[in-house]
């Protein structure tokens, strides 16, 4: 009986093969139908990365104001208050909760 099956072992191994090919082609991590899926895990990591870029440009803007050879009074006033507590003679501060302490 196995003798007789023979010749049609190697087609039987391609089919199954391409079968499996099939099936994850289909339904694989990047396969057809997933790539819904995928399209909006990459909208997700854009508007993330927008979101990153423009933090970033921010930072870099007040770190560059805040260097020795461009030191910006008023920036350097706004961080003085936001980190130490600290205002003007001439300004009250109102706090009506109690910030969490910040490690930076």
């Amino acid at each position: 009986m196995i003798q007789k099956l023979r010749p049609y072992l190697p087609t039987a191994i391609i089919a199954i093969f391409l079968t499996y090919c099939g099936v994850q082609y289909l339904t694989g991590d990047k396969g057809f139908f997933s790539q819904e899926t995928r399209q909006v895990e990459l909208a997700e990591k854009q508007k993330l990365l927008s979101d990153l870029a423009a933090e970033r440009q921010d930072l870099e803007a007040r770190a560059r104001y805040l260097r020795t050879d461009n030191l910006s009074k008023e920036l350097l006033e706004e961080r003085a208050r936001v980190l130490l507590g600290l205002n003007a003679p001439n300004e009250y501060v109102i706090r009506d909760h109690i910030a969490p302490a910040r490690n930076s």
